[in-house]
């Protein structure tokens, strides 16, 4: 596809009016919004009169008068739409990592007996991280067993408790394929939780068609709720009010104002609270939540295949003599809205593509990493994102010394 091919292209794009719902800076081709997406311009004003009306002059009065209370909540139930979940079967609260820790503990709860915790390899360090620790606090034999991302399904047996995966690989793209995996667990005896990082906001997601028990997932990626914005949770309604976390706290009681002393869990989701909630956060979140609610999803992800697979051809085209070679499956019905190449001296070429205004992310050891959102990136970007990459492969501008030193993050 020409560039001028791409331009018509955008002209035409159903979703191209929702490009104008964000701040985008001048001059930058954003392709990271599967790490921090952009921020919606509903948010400002918002979060402004969260903080100068609502905390400013009504202070404590704004948990009732301003729905702060419930906003976990309402909040929740305008990802649930996104995620093909059941009404008041998501809620938004804490980080992703306590919220896995918080369904990993009520999972394993109810399979006592059962001792393995199955994973994949290429998951999310950190979700590992949690499941190692909790299997050290507990202290009775349960274990972490993480094979390949194609044998996950093999793997599931009877003295699997949980599986634990992320549907879309954080690196590759790599999808799960989440009725079969669910299907197969269940006719084991076996739970399981879903990571839905880079899926939520990015591609369509049937939690209920699927049948699934447990989902957490973040909400500063796709979503636009803003760095480090509140995550959630989504239990299916079958196991609400069995499931009881270890980690418990009075946002989660069933009568916190009670304030008594013996913890009595809330009913439904309101018991995967824990304590007081962030609420400017939350209204930043909420803000960005309402810039989806004429979005549709099917429509979304035919974009975001159409981008993911414009990207893949140009810059196998443009680039093929330099060593780029495509991580992840080619079919687009198994791989999520980011595409990731790997890449000889992939640190510094990122930094040099960032430093001429195409803004991706490096993942070790090799991997350039880029993000499609399709509610605000276009063809044309996407193209001259391609030609940037292959110009700074052509001229070795990446060879500076600012682009070789490693920054904190990456």
């Amino acid at each position: 596809m020409t560039r001028e091919e791409c331009l018509k292209r955008d002209q035409t794009d159903e979703l191209r009016h929702f490009r104008d719902r964000y701040a985008i800076p001048r001059g930058m081709i954003y392709l990271d919004g599967n790490s921090l997406g952009l921020m919606p311009r509903a948010v400002p004003e918002r979060v402004a009169h969260a903080v100068s009306v609502q905390w400013a002059e009504d202070l404590i009065t704004s948990w009732n008068k301003h729905g702060w209370f419930h906003l976990p909540r309402v909040a929740g139930n305008k990802i649930a739409r996104l995620i093909g979940a059941a009404t008041d079967s998501v809620i938004v609260a804490d980080t992703i990592s306590v919220n896995l820790f918080k369904v990993l503990s009520a999972a394993l709860a109810l399979r006592r007996g059962r001792k393995v915790i199955l994973s994949d390899s290429g998951n999310f360090p950190s979700d590992l991280y949690v499941a190692q620790g909790l299997n050290r606090f507990l202290a009775d034999g349960h274990s972490l067993k993480a094979v390949a991302p194609e044998d996950v399904l093999d793997a599931i047996s009877t003295d699997v408790a949980v599986v634990m995966v992320t549907e879309v690989d954080y690196r590759t793209a790599r999808r799960h394929d989440m009725k079969a995996i669910v299907t197969k667990a269940h006719a084991q005896g076996a739970l399981v939780i879903w990571d839905l990082a880079h899926s939520a906001g990015a591609i369509p997601v049937d939690l209920m068609g699927a049948d699934c028990d447990f989902a957490i997932g973040c909400t500063y990626k796709y979503i636009n709720g803003g760095p480090g914005s509140p995550a959630f949770v989504f239990v299916h309604p079958r196991l609400q009010n069995e499931a009881e976390p270890a980690l418990v706290g009075w946002w989660g009681h069933a009568n916190p104002f009670a304030f008594s002393p013996e913890w009595q869990p809330a009913s439904g989701m309101v018991r995967q609270q824990c304590g007081t909630q962030a609420m400017l956060s939350m209204v930043a979140l909420d803000a960005a939540l309402d810039t989806w609610a004429d979005a549709d999803m099917q429509k979304l992800h035919a974009k975001s295949k159409d981008l993911c697979g414009l990207f893949i051809a140009l810059v196998e085209e443009r680039c093929a003599r330099h060593g780029l070679k495509l991580a992840g499956p080619r079919d687009f019905a198994a791989r999520g809205s980011h595409v990731s190449f790997h890449c000889p001296e992939g640190y510094a070429v990122m930094q040099a593509l960032i430093a001429a205004g195409v803004v991706g992310d490096f993942r070790a050891p090799d991997l350039i990493r880029f993000g499609f959102a399709p509610l605000y990136n276009s063809f044309t970007e996407t193209f001259d994102a391609a030609e940037t990459l292959g110009h700074i492969l052509d001229t070795r501008s990446w060879n500076r010394p600012e682009f070789l030193a490693k920054k904190s993050v990456t």
